[in-house]
């Protein structure tokens, strides 16, 4: 007499799929690390101040260095102030209450930080910082 199993096939666990997916996570999280600290410029010597927030950025931060000699980069590539009230322009239509973060150099002339506030106002962004450094301590 055959009896009949009704018990359905063992699940195996497929590893594949699991060692894909924490494969892109990674890679993700590597290559927007690595993006975040292209945006700021090395070169750019920003003023010190004794009081300030903490320099932590917001989520989505655009940020504009402007360099001594009044170079303004974003994103690592040079632009001007057409190009960027273009740039910022699109992304305040998308985006409401973007952050703008403004990397100054110390030397840099005080017209050319107004005349980068100005275009981000013109864009329609009002959400500006300013980035500073605390004075290093004097030994």
């Amino acid at each position: 007499m055959k009896f009949s199993n009704n018990q359905p096939p063992a699940i195996a666990i497929q590893l594949a799929p699991m060692i894909d997916i924490l494969l892109l996570l990674l890679s993700f999280f590597i290559i927007s690390w690595q993006f975040n600290k292209a945006e700021t410029e090395l070169n750019v010597s920003v003023p010190t101040a004794q009081e300030g927030a903490d320099p932590q950025r917001q989520i989505g931060e655009i940020v504009i260095n402007i360099l001594g000699d009044g170079v303004i980069r974003v994103d690592g590539t040079t632009v001007d102030l057409p190009q960027l009230l273009e740039k910022l322009a699109k992304i305040a239509e998308k985006f409401e209450n973007q952050p703008v973060r403004i990397r100054g150099d110390g030397g840099v002339q005080y017209q050319r930080i107004v005349e980068v506030i100005d275009t981000c106002q013109k864009a329609g962004i009002w959400n500006i910082s300013f980035a500073t450094q605390r004075p290093t301590p004097s030994k």
